[in-house]
């Protein structure tokens, strides 16, 4: 399929260490695919769903040791530690290499080797990038032709050129204890073993778009984000673009594809969804940012997805959609998940492949599926997908905006002074941890931009390209930096915002606030809105909730910046100044 020199050689050197009986090359063609699918449902490696109830859809069951992301066994393979920073595991590349190399040696033997040339990003687009995945699996080619753009179209795009990621996966025997998810930045590469679940094994995702592409937009001049895109309408017709960053289970689904409430849509306001989970953003000639959405397809948590949380989420799949882990309703052959509905299937298989009454099953306190059970679904099946979506120029950006899950300490919206405050509050992001997490209730976890686990070299170093960003910016044109907190607590402990589609007024707010539209009261920790400004129209919210909302306790955001500075400590002389700058400023501004 290819006289690329540069892919050859690198194919001949993975073929020669994994063994494979025979190599197929994906030219992303229908009939190819749907051959595929035949296969991995005569293997067993997939279910076919109901066809008529979910047209194109299928079903897939991870081994029970292989469920999630692995972050203790995912590496970032730098020369120096301190290329890799703190927060990173690390591995001098050459190690890391003869120790994967051992245990890639004759993995494929007996297996076909498929060849997935992918775009992230539309094909062609100034933004986008290429990579070649090799893996041993049918369901990675299945979910990367959901999740990117595949195929012959791609090589005919890369040319000659040796600008491309060179992903290697195997998964070998699933072993946990021989598992390695590892990214070699200065090599553009990433290989990943002993895993089939999506996180590990779909390398365009968080391995590409996040980790190595974060390293590249650092070198080349560009930011590749742990964020979602949305365009949000008024009712003259006119749509202004927002990105927005959050540490998981701060509803970022949620607010990609947020649905407006009533009194809003009634006055013609809608929004439009360009990506869930992941931007990258150039500087276009005219100044200003851009993003586009690198991925054309969504890699969902199931649970908790129904009509209620997320129409369009569950919209986008029920059709050529892949689920895996979910439970089987084995009457009519679809699936099934917690948060669904109310009403599991009596006949049911869980997702590790017993048959159950599924609402006794529950009853004893087991899971149908399991709680990070997936889907993937194409981006086009979304009601709410944005015309700009194949857009390879990307769509101009207006506002940044960060969030967390504070029960007392972040108010529910305040913007930052300029871009370099706005650093220092993404920096500072943090969540505090939920009953659903593993260990105490309550302790702030920092997941600075949302990029803790993702971010491919040193973070003190990418807080700097933050900033250098800014400076290549006309102050005029960048983006406005914003913070939300949704999940402000009273003192009894319930949630004093009613979230979902009521944040369409806070960002209201902070696009007045853009166009220089809306009023702003200097704080100690940035800009906060006027009460009166934000719209509570037919809202169970009185004045006094509102200002609640927006008070900002000194004491408790004193005791932050003790945390702050905790974690930025582990930074060292790394550290940008500007960080510790704003820093002081914060808490000189809190002791007035």
């Amino acid at each position: 399929m290819t006289n690329n020199k540069a892919v050859k050689t690198w194919m001949d050197e993975m073929v020669a260490m994994c063994r494979p009986s025979e190599i197929v090359w994906i030219d992303g063609s229908e009939e190819q695919l749907e051959a595929l699918r035949e296969e991995a449902v005569a293997t067993g490696e997939m279910i076919k769903l109901n066809q008529e109830k979910l047209p194109g859809c299928y079903y897939h069951r991870t081994a029970e040791n292989d469920v999630a992301r692995v972050e203790d066994r995912t590496f970032i393979c730098t020369p120096t530690e301190e290329e890799a920073g703190p927060i990173n595991n690390w591995m001098e590349p050459e190690k890391m290499y003869a120790k994967l190399k051992a245990l890639y040696e004759g993995s494929m033997e007996g297996r076909t080797m498929y060849v997935i040339p992918y775009s992230m990003g539309p094909v062609g687009s100034p933004f986008s990038k290429i990579g070649i995945e090799l893996t041993d699996s049918i369901y990675v080619v299945l979910n990367m032709a959901i999740m990117t753009r595949i195929g012959t179209k791609v090589m005919e795009q890369l040319g000659d050129s040796d600008d491309f990621v060179k992903c290697l996966h195997a998964k070998k025997d699933v072993n946990p204890e021989e598992r390695y998810i590892v990214q070699f930045p200065q090599d553009s590469t990433i290989w990943s073993i002993n895993s089939a679940y999506g996180g590990n094994v779909l390398l365009g995702k968080k391995c590409f778009a996040l980790r190595i592409a974060s390293y590249l937009g650092m070198k080349e001049g560009w930011m590749a984000e742990h964020m979602l895109i949305l365009g949000l309408e008024n009712p003259q017709g006119e749509v202004r673009y927002i990105c927005a960053a959050f540490p998981s289970a701060c509803g970022k689904t949620n607010l990609a594809m947020l649905i407006p409430p009533e009194y809003l849509k009634e006055k013609g306001y809608k929004v439009w969804t360009v990506g869930d989970d992941i931007s990258w953003l150039r500087i276009g000639p005219d100044g200003r940012l851009y993003a586009i959405n690198p991925e054309a397809g969504f890699f969902g948590v199931a649970p908790g997805t129904s009509e209620k949380t997320n129409f369009n989420a569950l919209a986008a799949t029920k059709k050529n959609t892949i689920f895996t882990n979910v439970a089987i309703n084995n009457e009519d052959n679809t699936v099934w998940w917690e948060g669904l509905d109310k009403n599991p299937p009596v006949d049911a298989t869980e997702w590790k492949g017993a048959k159950v009454n599924g609402p006794e099953y529950i009853a004893e306190g087991n899971k149908l599926a399991h709680p990070n059970s997936r889907f993937t679904a194409p981006a086009v099946n979304c009601p709410c997908i944005s015309s700009e979506f194949e857009n390879p120029q990307g769509v101009p950006i207006d506002a940044i905006v960060f969030g967390g899950r504070r029960a007392k300490c972040a108010p529910l919206v305040y913007q930052a002074r300029d871009w370099q405050h706005g650093v220092f509050v993404g920096a500072t992001m943090a969540s505090e941890t939920t009953a659903a997490a593993a260990g105490a209730v309550g302790v702030v976890r920092r997941d600075p931009m949302a990029m803790k686990p993702f971010v491919g070299y040193n973070m003190a170093d990418y807080f700097g390209h933050w900033l250098e960003m800014g400076k290549k910016m006309d102050a005029d044109k960048a983006p406005k930096i914003f913070h939300v907190n949704w999940f402000r607590q009273d003192d009894e402990g319930n949630f004093m915002w009613p979230g979902f589609g009521d944040n369409m007024r806070v960002l209201l707010w902070i696009l007045d606030r853009c166009a220089g539209k809306a009023d702003a009261i200097d704080s100690a920790i940035g800009y906060m809105p006027k009460p009166e400004d934000i719209d509570i129209t037919d809202l169970d919210i009185d004045a006094d909730t509102l200002k609640a909302l927006l008070t900002v306790d000194k004491n408790v955001w004193l005791e932050d910046v003790a945390n702050q500075k905790e974690y930025f400590a582990q930074f060292g002389d790394r550290l940008p100044k500007e960080i510790s700058e704003e820093l002081a400023k914060l808490e000189a501004n809190l002791n007035k």
